[in-house]
This record gives structure tokens, sequence and C-alpha cells, in this order.
């Protein structure tokens, strides 16, 4: 069920993505009593992770919104990263909804 998507952060700034989360059917899925987390990491078995905050503003609608704040993003290094976004039923199934690769773009103005 998971999108594939590429993101790109920019250094030192706020990032902020919302998605609509839809089944195999390309129905909406009700995210209403579901939570949500996701982490980026250099590589898929590096020790060190980034946490996205995960929000559902609109379960009835399936949107789901990925942010990370400008406090973490400066501590970054710039290049390639791989991550995934997770939602977990009121009854603990977990299922992964997006992941792909992150680009962090270097920052200039500090």
């Amino acid at each position: 069920m998971a999108v594939y998507a590429n993101l790109i952060i920019d250094q030192g700034s706020d990032f902020r993505s919302t998605i609509t989360v839809e089944d195999t059917t390309s129905n909406i899925v009700n995210l209403e009593n579901y939570t949500g987390r996701g982490q980026m990491r250099k590589t898929y078995t590096s020790n060190t992770a980034y946490d996205f905050t995960v929000e559902i503003p609109n379960p009835s609608l399936g949107e789901l919104t990925i942010s990370l704040n400008s406090e973490i993003t400066t501590g970054i290094k710039p290049g390639r990263y791989v991550y995934d976004i997770e939602i977990i039923s009121s009854a603990g199934v977990i299922t992964r909804v997006l992941e792909g690769q992150v680009e962090v773009t270097p920052r200039v103005t500090r």
C-alpha cells in the first residue's frame, strides 16, 4: 500500500508536506483512530534517525501531515537519505503508507 515519493528538504528550513492516504483501489482511507510515525536515516541500517512529526488533521479525508522544524533540519548534513511513514490503527496494525528518498539541500544563509 505504500506510495513511493521523493522529498526535498532545505537544510535550516521548516519542512511540511500533506498527503492523502488511499487504499489499493484509490479510495480514501479514513484515519479516524489512527496515529502516525516516520523517520529518515542516511541508510536503512543507520543508527542515527530523524523523527518526522506526523499529524492527522482531517481523518475522514485521509489527510496526513509530516513535518520537521528548522531546528532539526539545521542539524542534518546535506545529502541523500531514506525515509518511511507508517500509520498505526487502534488495534495496533502497522501499515507503511509512504516511502522514498530525501534530498537535503545545503544551507547558504546562516
